[in-house]
């Protein structure tokens, strides 16, 4: 048999084997998340996918270039805290995303222990590290804020703790995946550390209200008009709007990438078998022939 065609063979066999453990978890889901599992097969995740994200990237790019041009080099300083204000554009979009990113994680748990979407682990195991470096690049700009402001890098303040909590939690979650030799467990463990450091969530939002901290106020509430001008409110939702798109870009690349990864094991461990299995019938042929020759 031909190389290339075995090679087909033994893609196509792969496909077929990780296509029917979907579809066998998508058999025993409850109903109403049924349809979720129809974005669960890898090929039509990677075709869909593809298409979305080069736009996203390029999206994402042009946004952000748009907002920082405008917030660092058009949008009036403060009144007050003078030009440093304009870290703001960076440090506001990823104190935004690090808790996004972490809501993110919940749902992905909810998923896989209730639902048991085959692909929420595998977008929760992508989303961490991501969610992670957003929030070490919140702590960072947060700190670089601090030090003109409040003449210090670094407060127990109840906003910067539970922000640093939540960084915590996410390195806690990324290492658990990796704790265990069984894949399994580790999601399974990491889901429900996801959903028990959910709470720290309205911890960080409402820590401004709860306590009396150094850390300013919100400024954009859902309750009530902003308290920023407009000229500083539009270029900081346009940052975060590219950051958003670039969050996004970032984990879908990252999930085609775990996706590929995971058919590429199937794949060679589907030729593995082969050769096993055909070393198994060299083997019994050639004891056949010795018995025969052995015989006569």
């Amino acid at each position: 048999m031909p190389v290339g065609f075995k090679l087909r063979a033994l893609q196509t066999a792969a496909a077929a084997a990780y296509g029917a453990a979907v579809d066998a978890s998508a058999s025993v889901a409850p109903a109403p998340a049924r349809n979720l599992h129809r974005f669960a097969n890898p090929g039509r995740f990677l075709r869909l996918s593809g298409k979305v994200l080069p736009y996203l990237a390029a999206a994402a790019l042009a946004v952000s270039a748009v907002g920082l041009w405008w917030g660092l080099f058009r949008a009036p300083a403060d009144w007050q805290q003078g030009d440093a204000v304009r870290i703001m554009y960076v440090h506001v979009p990823a104190a935004w995303l690090a808790s996004l990113g972490y809501l993110g994680l919940a749902v992905c748990a909810v998923l896989s222990l209730v639902w048991r979407h085959p692909l929420a682990d595998l977008a929760a195991a992508e989303i961490g590290p991501v969610g992670a470096g957003f929030t070490a690049l919140c702590l960072a700009t947060g700190s670089l804020w601090g030090k003109p402001m409040w003449g210090a890098w670094w407060v127990w303040d109840a906003r910067l703790t539970s922000m640093l909590v939540l960084f915590f939690l996410y390195l806690g979650h990324i290492a658990l995946i990796r704790a265990f030799d069984d894949p399994q467990r580790g999601y399974r463990a990491a889901a429900i550390l996801a959903l028990v450091g959910v709470v720290d969530l309205p911890i960080i939002k409402f820590s401004v209200d709860w306590w009396n901290t150094l850390h300013q106020p919100d400024s954009i509430t859902l309750t009530g008009a902003p308290t920023m001008y407009v000229g500083m409110l539009y270029p900081l939702a346009v940052c975060a709007l590219g950051f958003t798109l670039g969050f996004a870009a970032i984990v879908v690349a990252r999930l085609r990438a775990a996706v590929m990864e995971r058919r590429i094991r199937a794949l060679l461990m589907a030729r593995a078998q082969e050769g096993r299995m055909t070393e198994g019938r060299m083997t019994d042929g050639r004891m056949t022939d010795g018995r025969a020759a052995g015989a006569s």
